[in-house]
């Protein structure tokens, strides 16, 4: 698997490449796996380059499982609009954006193959076969394992691990957690330092995720809807975007980021030399 530096949102692939941005992906997503492993199986064997890492090939479940601590993106969009409930989940009530869930809460998505994903309950995940009544137990159990080994791991970097998103897979009867996690494509963090304060004060809290590209994009009237044009990114853009996943990086994993640049005739060579170990 490949961890490129194109950058998507609102499921549209945007025009230009993100300096470093696979490198980041690939590299959080395996302290993060390593970091897990006993409490569920995962996809990596190993890691051969900066942006490459070697799996197992999963029958993937066609579910995203969305746990979410906090009230914010999609589920205060939702709230907002004045629903209190999200994939047959029923919010509190009185809630004010980005305040923390009394415990965290999954929100499952359709994996959809084309178009966009769509919010799903657990119902439905069962009544079309998405996922057994006793799959999803174990799904959704492994899900808040996770989601609190990551705000564990998150806090003692003074972070907050809002919400995130996990898929599985799985080999014969062997349930397996695939792709990355806790990145921040996958996630989003906030400061943990003065978030109380900024949640009394009702001022926005301060974030490391992806989320800031969408509020650009939705600033600059583009949310993936037919006829939308996506805005043009500008040299200065694209390095402010590589900075903040370059100190995502650096704040959670609490080393320094040194990005390394191979061409494609190095990387090929990495990686057969893994595979031929493996093999």
């Amino acid at each position: 698997m490949i961890a490129s530096n194109r950058i998507s949102a609102f499921d549209v692939i945007l025009t230009r490449p993100i300096p470093c941005k696979g490198q980041v992906l690939n590299q959080v997503a395996a302290y993060m796996l390593n970091a897990t492993k006993d409490i569920c199986p995962n996809w990596l064997i190993s890691v051969p380059a900066p942006n490459v890492s070697i799996g197992k090939k999963c029958d993937p479940f066609k579910i995203e499982l969305v746990v979410r601590g906090n009230l914010t993106g999609h589920a205060w969009r939702t709230y907002s609009s004045g629903a209190r409930t999200l994939c047959g989940v029923t919010m509190p009530g009185g809630m004010k954006e980005n305040d923390h869930f009394p415990s965290p809460i999954i929100t499952p998505s359709t994996k959809a193959e084309t178009g966009h994903d769509e919010d799903i309950s657990v119902s439905e995940i069962i009544e079309r076969n998405l996922a057994s009544e006793n799959e999803w137990k174990i799904l959704s159990h492994y899900a808040l394992q996770l989601f609190a080994r990551g705000k564990e791991i998150a806090y003692k970097r003074g972070l907050i691990l809002v919400d995130t998103k996990y898929e599985f897979g799985k080999i014969g009867d062997e349930i397996i957690l695939m792709d990355e996690i806790h990145t921040p494509d996958s996630s989003r963090y906030f400061y943990a330092d003065g978030f109380e304060e900024r949640q009394q004060k009702g001022e926005r809290q301060k974030q490391l995720s992806k989320e800031f590209v969408r509020e650009w994009l939705i600033e600059n009237n583009f949310m993936g809807k037919e006829g939308q044009t996506v805005p043009e990114m500008s040299d200065a853009w694209i390095q402010t975007i590589s900075n903040r996943y370059i100190e995502l990086y650096e704040k959670i994993i609490g080393e320094k980021f040194e990005p390394v640049e191979l061409t494609d005739e190095e990387t090929e060579k990495l990686i057969n030399e893994e595979l031929n170990k493996l093999c």
